[in-house]
């Protein structure tokens, strides 16, 4: 068994072979058909979302930001997973999914559904979104509803702001057909020559770089605003003078994006990685979306110029590319969003009267616990780097970069740090899916500054969140360390949900200096005794806390696992899982998106829950509590259950040792899974439902909004005491 000297590590020794077999059981019991499909779990993660945006009780523009969310979704999970698996279709690296089926059928059930879902977000804006949108005074015109006079108005807007950066393409022996470029959003034009008769084609690109939705004069303070391609639509005449317009269809087009980089040592990776970009502009397409009125011959005409399939057309009723109701965001009407939350300070990091809080004297005072975006990030995590990056007691930052913002005060913060002197090391994860080229160029901007920038190991992503702090205090070196499950990124702290832990542990510390050592250097470490680290333990720290539920609960003893995480998909993990429940051992699953894990295994799952919750904030953290016969063994961190969190990234999972911390994370579980809570139970087939209603029509209780209350709440009680 594990040796007891290594249980508060949650790690053990990866060369402990009792171990390996302790986590090697018969699975003989568990039935073949145990997992959900990945890609169609997605695909229900996304209708959740379109649920929100379907949902009456919310405010109109929220569920407007919904469908914008649902579309932008898509788009990701087109160019990067059904791109995944056409590659593997045409290259015959065809292996079986995590269900065992061959990619093309699985290819053909994304189809289906996704055909369905893009229908049915299509109807809630025509049916439902935009009448209700109507109904507060805001109106999404088309131009024949327009009088003249508003008509001229638009007419003049044209011609000075959109028609002088058109560029209409014809396509005709002399002129090839063009290039179309991922996710935007084009005109396809038929004309007639006037002089010859004959029919012609032309692409018109509709331009990313102005607004959407263009403002139309009011009529009576109602809000009015007409799409940028029917604006464009109706001035084609402008564009081909001596040519009569026959027919214009709108049309949309998806590549692959996804960005494969094979490393070795000695390749330069920034260089690899700028031309793998610029190779993506140019990827193969994957998805085709067309206005239902599009006629058979353009679309003819697309299908064989594009060499894409009809399985691959998407027929919509309705405007293509929504995520330009992003756009509506600039509408100021509070009355029709949420009611703002006001991110309070960390008590621990809250100043008193007429003095400056000092960061580093309440770390050492006892380990902090943040909660974003209800506990401020601008007073805890900027705070804290910046108070390190001129406190001329510090001598060294390192920290983790995997997405963050390019005008971040924490780039700021590492750029004063290193141009005063003090040894400041970034690592950065240039590989972050979409934020490649964002990441290149503020590493640079970082080195210029004599900031030490590396890109981690090869082969890994460096996905997890740290800060290591080392201040010389009184002649002795002290570590301030910061552990989050969410990126050091401001503007998304605002809207992501997740926990920070600040500690001046010094086992932590030390965690943190050998796991840099190790991704800045050569060092290879084994141990770790406060951090689960992927990629070589962490799969096996996690099973070994499953494996002691099941055999507490085999010996009579209490055991109960909670987990939450944005996907659960790692067969080991779940199969650990199923094993635990057979046992008699409760497990809940707090998952936000993915979920390859069954509840409808009889003797199997009898004990397993798992819930989805989706509201304002998008939540983020990812939490493990296993409750270890009374000791609560609880940790916050970086990793999801996927493979890649598990074997090809750097992640690492901090134990939370202080017991109101404990139960703080023990409380937001009970809150979200109790049965008064709104949230999404999933069921036989992979079928989630939503539960927002008590039996007698009550509204159940929303866990972010009772989350903001229970922290102002306490708050205030400190206040009084």
């Amino acid at each position: 068994m594990i040796d007891p000297a290594l249980a508060d590590s949650g790690l053990g020794d990866a060369e402990d072979d009792d171990f390996d077999e302790l986590i090697a059981p018969d699975d003989s019991l568990l039935p073949e058909s145990r997992y959900l499909d990945r890609e169609l779990s997605w695909l229900a993660f996304n209708q959740r979302v379109l649920e929100l945006a379907e949902d009456e009780t919310l405010p109109v523009l929220e569920r407007a930001n919904f469908l914008a969310i649902f579309a932008s979704n898509l788009d990701e999970f087109f160019m990067v997973r059904v791109a995944g698996l056409k590659r593997r279709i045409v290259t015959g690296l065809a292996v079986p999914t995590n269900v065992g089926r061959a990619p093309a059928d699985v290819l053909a059930d994304i189809s289906a559904d996704a055909h369905t879902l893009q229908r049915r977000h299509a109807a809630a804006w025509t049916g439902m979104i935009r009448p209700a949108l109507a109904a507060e005074g805001i109106t999404i015109v088309d131009w024949d509803d327009l009088d003249g006079e508003a008509k001229a108005e638009l007419t003049d807007y044209f011609q000075a702001n959109v028609f002088p950066v058109l560029m209409p393409l014809a396509v005709d022996p002399a002129h090839p057909f063009p290039y179309i470029s991922g996710l935007s959003l084009n005109l396809a034009i038929r004309i007639r020559n006037a002089r010859t008769g004959r029919q012609e084609f032309a692409r018109l690109k509709v331009p990313p770089m102005l607004p959407r939705f263009v403002e139309v004069p009011s009529v009576d303070g109602e809000l009015r605003f007409i799409r940028l391609e029917e604006l464009i639509a109706n001035h084609l005449d402008d564009l081909f003078p001596g040519m009569e317009v026959l027919d214009h269809h709108a049309f949309r087009l998806t590549r692959n994006e996804d960005v494969e980089i094979e490393e070795d040592e000695s390749e330069n990776l920034i260089q690899a990685l700028e031309a793998e970009l610029l190779r993506r502009r140019f990827g193969p397409p994957i998805r085709l979306e067309i206005t239902d009125d599009m006629d058979d011959v353009t679309l003819d005409l697309l299908i064989n110029e594009l060499d894409i399939t009809d399985q691959e057309v998407y027929r919509l009723p309705g405007p293509l590319d929504l995520r330009g109701l992003f756009g509506l965001g600039r509408i100021d009407r509070p009355d029709l969003r949420y009611t703002p939350h006001v991110p309070t300070t960390a008590l621990a990091f809250k100043p008193g009267a007429n003095e400056r809080i000092d960061i580093f004297k309440a770390i050492r005072k006892a380990d902090v616990l943040v909660h974003h975006p209800y506990e401020s990030f601008t007073t805890s995590v900027v705070a804290f780097l910046e108070q390190a990056a001129r406190d001329p007691h510090v001598l060294a930052i390192k920290q983790t970069l995997y997405r963050t913002s390019g005008d971040s005060p924490i780039v700021q913060a590492l750029i004063d740090a290193a141009e005063s002197g003090k040894q400041v090391l970034a690592l950065v994860e240039v590989k972050a899916r979409f934020d490649e080229a964002n990441n290149i160029v503020w590493a640079r901007k970082l080195e210029k500054a004599g900031v030490h920038v590396v890109y981690g190991l090869v082969g890994l992503k460096t996905h997890c969140k740290l800060v290591n702090v080392i201040r010389e205090e009184d002649g002795v070196l002290r570590s301030y360390s910061h552990i989050g499950t969410g990126n050091y990124n401001p503007k998304t702290s605002r809207i992501y949900e997740d926990f920070g832990l600040f500690t001046a542990d010094p086992q932590v510390g030390k965690d943190l200096t050998r796991l840099f050592n190790e991704l800045s250097g050569y060092a290879i470490e084994k141990k770790f005794k406060r951090l689960l680290v992927a990629p070589l333990h962490l799969r096996k720290g996690l099973l070994r806390h499953i494996e002691k539920e099941r055999e507490n609960a085999l010996d009579g003893k209490p055991a109960h696992i909670r987990i939450k995480v944005n996907s659960m998909v790692d067969e080991q993990i779940i199969d650990a899982l199923y094993r635990a429940s057979a046992a008699g051992v409760p497990v809940d699953v707090w998952v936000r998106g993915i979920c390859s894990l069954r509840t409808d295994l009889p003797g199997i799952t009898d004990n397993i829950t798992v819930r989805s919750i989706l509201g304002r904030y998008l939540e983020h953290s990812r939490i493990f509590a296993f409750h270890n016969d009374g000791d609560p063994q609880v940790f916050i961190g970086s990793a999801d259950m996927m493979h890649r969190n598990l074997d090809r990234r750097v992640e690492a999972l901090v134990r939370v040792t202080d017991p109101a911390h404990i139960d703080e994370l023990l409380g937001f579980f009970d809150l979200a899974l109790s049965p008064e809570t709104s949230s999404w139970h999933l069921g036989a087939d992979g079928v989630w439902t939503r539960r927002a209603f008590s039996e007698v029509g009550a509204p159940l209780v929303d866990l972010q909004d009772r989350t903001m209350s229970q922290i102002q709440q306490r708050r205030r009680a400190r206040a009084v005491r």
